[in-house]
């Protein structure tokens, strides 16, 4: 899985970030999904727009903050209500219908490139307090229109969205959507409003959620440790949406516990990969799966 590729240009959460929302994108991501291919797995690609967390620099860049025009940023982000995230960033626009509108279709066009690209997969990430998100919740979206105040109106842009990629996505190749199942925060997004949403969204041709949580509050508390949003997806899984878990999963017999015992049926992993790319091979020898190794490490496998 790619990550979080902008659909605009203004939907970038950083000046540097990885973007599908011009043709000329196509050729440079046809050379990943090949090499993906070429290597035995499906390439897939999550696709995002930051709403109001947009314009940033990178958590590694100092100091923090929003990025001036200057260097290479923007100066108006946008969310369903002009509500910054947080001290150091922009407080947005209001985005109007209209611009809604452009946003849903944005979505579209990139699915279309991704097709073209030669992904099988995507995942619209709605979740981390980015534009979807922040439609979702109560919190960030304080609406008066047809896109805030009731369940209904704050789940019309991502329902929008849904049925317009199942549209343009073939339906033999999986739609997953990622949402952030909880604002931990009270008065906020929450894990029923998920479950609601989850088999709205199922009925509309989404194939898998993916369980997260939080990024929509600065300084909400969030209890963090080993599976700690595994709860999530059993809680989805058990209305009738297959989910997918994710949250420090780092251990081959935790991972296929999920598995095995309902909890998910997928099991997504990100920063572990980062710190051992050969992970899946540790794990098939860890639970006694014999899979082939490249043939240039073979001599190592035993």
């Amino acid at each position: 899985m790619l990550e979080a590729s902008a659909v605009t240009a203004e939907g970038r959460i950083s000046p540097q970030d990885l973007g599908i929302w011009k043709d000329e994108h196509v050729h440079n991501l046809s050379r990943i999904a090949a090499f993906v291919k070429q290597n035995g797995a499906s390439p897939a690609i999550q696709l995002a727009h930051a709403g109001r967390k947009a314009s940033m620099r990178r958590p590694w860049d100092f100091p923090q903050g929003a990025v001036p025009e200057s260097e290479g940023g923007w100066s108006r982000v946008v969310s369903p209500s002009p509500i910054p995230f947080g001290a150091g960033y922009l407080t947005p626009s209001t985005i109007s219908v209209h611009e809604i509108d452009i946003v849903i279709e944005a979505f579209a066009d990139a699915a279309r490139r991704a097709l073209k690209a030669g992904f099988e997969i995507i995942e619209l990430h709605a979740a981390h307090g980015y534009l979807i998100h922040q439609f979702l919740s109560p919190l960030s979206n304080h609406r008066k229109d047809d896109f805030g105040g009731s369940f209904e109106n704050r789940t019309r842009l991502v329902r929008y969205i849904a049925t317009t990629l199942r549209e343009v996505w073939p339906k033999s190749l999986p739609l997953l959507i990622r949402l952030s199942s909880t604002d931990w925060t009270e008065g906020g997004w929450d894990l029923e409003q998920t479950k609601k949403l989850s088999v709205e969204l199922h009925a509309l041709g989404v194939d898998m959620v993916d369980c997260s949580s939080g990024g929509n509050v600065s300084g909400a508390t969030i209890p963090v440790g080993p599976g700690y949003q595994v709860p999530f997806a059993e809680a989805v899984k058990k209305v009738g949406v297959p989910t997918i878990a994710v949250g420090m999963i780092t251990d081959p017999i935790q991972a296929n516990e999920i598995i095995e015992n309902g909890k998910a049926d997928l099991v997504m992993l990100a920063r572990e990969l980062l710190r051992d790319p050969y992970w899946p091979l540790h794990a098939a020898k860890a639970l006694g799966v014999d899979v082939d190794w490249p043939v240039q490490y073979a001599r190592a496998k035993n």
